[in-house]
């Protein structure tokens, strides 16, 4: 993805968690947050907790969607999956991309990966891989 796209189609999941939410049901005006991980990305668990914390310092300020991509067959078993969200309290909505529809809309190979997207829908930061301290540094100034 390229820098002032248009969010890509969310309807790509094979599965959600918590709550599905399709492009129509964005909140017009607030930035969207994508954030790609996987339950067997340790860089991924470690981010976690930076983006819990981001999304608490700005609730009703930002929309954060999660993907779980599969970097393995293994990574595909849903109660993992779904262990691994109580674990890191991963309470927003969690796209289940077995099928790589979203990964590939997104052009996403490797996680963690984020999308941070303007009220507008626009693509304004993305990045992959590193520390979600960079990412909370870009949302905070962006939303505030």
């Amino acid at each position: 993805m390229q820098l002032r796209e248009s969010i890509p189609d969310l309807s790509g999941a094979t599965n959600w968690l918590h709550q599905e939410i399709r492009n129509e049901e964005l909140e017009h005006g607030l930035p969207v947050l994508i954030h790609f991980w996987s339950v067997s990305c340790d860089s991924c668990k470690r981010n976690i907790p930076i983006l819990n914390s981001v999304m608490e310092a700005h609730k009703g300020k930002i929309q954060v969607i999660a993907v779980h991509m599969p970097r393995s067959e293994k990574d595909k078993d849903l109660k993992q999956v779904i262990q691994q969200a109580q674990k890191y309290n991963i309470v927003q909505p969690i796209a289940i991309d077995d099928q790589y529809s979203l990964a590939h809309s997104f052009s996403v190979r490797t996680v963690p990966a984020y999308f941070l997207f303007d009220g507008e829908g626009q693509l304004r930061y993305k990045q992959t891989s590193g520390s979600a301290r960079l990412l909370k540094k870009r949302i905070e100034r962006f939303v505030d």
